[in-house]
């Protein structure tokens, strides 16, 4: 079986680990850095105990699976983390339950508030300009806005 997998060896992998580093920087992800490690562990592996070509398949293949599930794990349950401001590229969520004064007055749906230093259309029942209303929704850069 030799004659058929002639370029297995220690070398091969750290070869293949290389390519697959260098596959890793071209490509977006975290995927074949996995893949890249298992196939440097084969190689130390193969290096200290001289395995098979059979064996050296099987080690890599059972590294590249444990490395995948394991650390895949780590890197989602990292993005899932809790943060101190969960609405920060959608800053109109913050003004929900919030009330302001309406600027410009309701008419057929659609008016306007003032918020800090922008100003934000609003959709709610008609009203005249003065009055105060309560933010109860957002619908994507609109504000919802109810009679306090």
């Amino acid at each position: 079986m030799d004659q058929i997998f002639p370029f297995t060896g220690f070398y091969f992998w750290w070869i293949l680990a290389g390519v697959l580093l260098l596959a890793e920087l071209a490509m977006p992800g975290f995927f074949m850095l996995w893949l890249a490690v298992a196939a440097a562990l084969t190689a130390m592996i193969d290096l200290a105990f001289n395995l098979s070509w059979k064996g050296e398949i099987f080690t890599f293949a059972l590294l590249s699976f444990i490395l995948v599930v394991s650390l895949w794990r780590v890197v989602i349950g990292s993005r899932n983390s809790k943060t101190d401001a969960p609405n920060l590229n959608q800053r109109q969520l913050n003004f929900i339950d919030h009330e302001y004064v309406l600027l410009a007055p309701i008419v057929n749906g659609s008016g306007k508030i003032r918020v800090e230093d922008a100003l934000w259309d609003v959709d709610g029942p008609d009203m005249e300009a003065g009055k105060r209303v309560k933010v109860i929704g957002v619908n994507g850069m609109r504000l919802t806005v109810e009679a306090v």
